[in-house]
């Protein structure tokens, strides 16, 4: 029986090798398009997909290989009688190896002026339709869609003159994941043109970044992958200059220190522990607000993870080698920054493109046997409906303190309270079951420093205790989002003590 290799790639890189190594083996080579040109241009003997089908491209080549001469030749048990009756009945030959490549669908939207047009026919049918039926008929055909693997199934068709059915079956099963993710990203293109928000179902598809040693802890495997397409500012896609491998719960932390400090336009760093901040500062150089940050709290900071939305000088660098960290972040660093800060062995040196936010449209939080989605809470102290409940209104640097302590607790895991002046956080309370409880925790960290700073509070009072406790740590102003049947007993407790207090009619809970 005649040995018959199907390649159509869009993808070059090392196909002439691999079909002279094919054509060595005794295999003869069906081709189309830009591959068969490519291969004939070099010397390698190529028939036409037409010569084999009888029929030539039509339709600016969108039909070409969707003919029974190819797709029963793929589809065909090769060891089936009846198959083979028709086989021979038809005049179609087996097909043993198929190698394509889809048209760049992914690179083409990626494109900021990317028409429907140009869209919708980047999107691939026959590839599609070749590489399934191939590899839902492995036990025959061996089908590549990645050419990392040419290697291997040469040396087995070298070893044995056939891969082997484990192979084909790994092979088949990479297929699918790769139609699948293809179909994932065409799905969510046109579902975003239609305007369906949640529609009946919903397909993500995510690329390998890198296996992890383990997870939140060492005896749980774990494994970092990242959305095609996805947001460029991002932990995603933070290019690592130095340091050693990130784990699991660093790439968490560094997450959550990133959202934050796209709060900030003016010089900002941040500080996180366990996924909530334990300090951010502001200034006017990335240094100062550094400082601001280590002030903040300078127990918390140790082992934690910053990030900083300017360069890193050798000034900051100097600060920031002083104490030990496990990952610093920042748009770029430095020469100098560098030579001082990678004299630490295993800091991670991390940089993301602060000049693109382009955000995820969604976000995702898996639970057992199922799935969350929610729109990323991008509201900020600009959108919201500020209104002044008690009789006084807040001084001009009480504003200030108050909008830096809004931008931070939002990131707080409820019940969330953050004491703040107007460069840097006081004191974090995060992750308490009442709100009181969140309150008295950042209080206490602020403790003489809470005398004239602002509360801010991620959702509203049910009680006024929470503004009694305030009251007697000194604090002048507080922002809450209001809302609570209670609202007058709060009111009424604060102007009592002469507080300040803003609604937002937002609520910011982070569970």
């Amino acid at each position: 029986m005649k040995k018959r290799a199907l390649l159509s790639v869009s993808d070059k890189n090392g196909i002439l090798e691999f079909a002279q190594a094919l054509v060595a083996l005794d295999y003869e080579i069906l081709s189309t398009g830009g591959t068969m040109k490519h291969l004939k241009e070099n010397g390698v003997a190529v028939t036409a997909v037409d010569e084999v089908t009888g029929f030539p491209e039509i339709m600016e080549g969108r039909v070409k290989t969707l003919n029974p001469m190819i797709h029963g030749g793929l589809l065909a048990k090769q060891d089936d009688a009846q198959h083979i009756a028709q086989m021979e009945e038809h005049g179609i030959e087996p097909i043993h190896i198929v190698c394509v490549n889809l048209y760049p669908f992914k690179e083409t939207i990626s494109k900021a002026d990317v028409s429907v047009d140009d869209a919708i026919e980047n999107i691939d049918i026959g590839g599609p339709a070749m590489l399934r039926a191939s590899a839902k008929n492995h036990a025959y055909v061996t089908v590549i869609v990645d050419s990392t693997d040419y290697e291997q199934v040469l040396d087995e068709l070298k070893a044995d003159g056939q891969t082997t059915l484990q192979t084909r079956r790994r092979l088949a099963a990479k297929v699918f994941r790769h139609t699948a993710a293809y179909d994932a990203l065409i799905s969510g293109y046109l579902t975003d043109l239609a305007g369906e928000e949640f529609p009946e179902q919903v397909t993500f598809t995510y690329e390998l970044k890198q296996p992890l040693r383990y997870g939140e802890n060492p005896h749980q495997k774990a494994a970092f992958y990242s959305r095609p397409l996805g947001s460029d500012f991002s932990i995603a896609n933070a290019e690592q200059l130095h340091g050693k491998e990130l784990s699991y719960n660093n790439i968490q932390d560094a997450n959550a220190a990133i959202q934050i400090v796209k709060e900030f336009q003016q010089p900002a760093a941040v500080a996180v522990k366990h996924m909530n901040p334990c300090g951010v500062g502001v200034g006017a150089t990335i240094a100062d607000a550094f400082n601001k940050a280590y002030e903040a709290d300078p127990i918390s900071i140790f082992g934690g993870i910053i990030a900083l939305n300017r360069e890193v000088n050798a000034e900051t660098a100097e600060k920031l080698s002083g104490i030990f960290l496990e990952i610093i972040i920042a748009p770029s660093f430095t020469d100098e920054a560098i030579a001082l800060l990678t004299k630490k062995k295993n800091i991670r040196l991390l940089t993301i493109p602060f000049g693109q936010q382009k955000k995820d449209a969604w976000n995702t939080v898996s639970v057992e046997g199922g799935l969350l989605m929610q729109e990323p809470d991008t509201f900020g102290f600009e959108n919201a409906d500020i209104r002044v409940a008690t009789d006084r209104e807040p001084t001009e640097a009480e504003w200030e303190a108050l909008k830096l302590g809004w931008a931070v607790v939002k990131h707080v895991k409820s019940n969330a309270i953050v004491v703040s002046d107007s460069q840097r956080t006081l004191g974090v309370g995060a992750g308490q079951m009442n709100r009181v409880g969140a309150a008295g925790i950042a209080l206490t960290q602020a403790g003489e420093l809470a005398k004239g700073a602002a509360l801010a509070s991620d959702a509203f009072f049910p009680m006024d205790d929470t503004v009694e406790a305030a009251a007697k740590a000194g604090i002048t102003a507080i922002i809450q989002p209001g809302g609570s049947v209670k609202d007058e007993d709060s009111i009424k407790k604060a102007n009592e003590y002469g507080i300040a207090m803003v609604f937002t009619g937002v609520r910011h809970f982070k569970h």
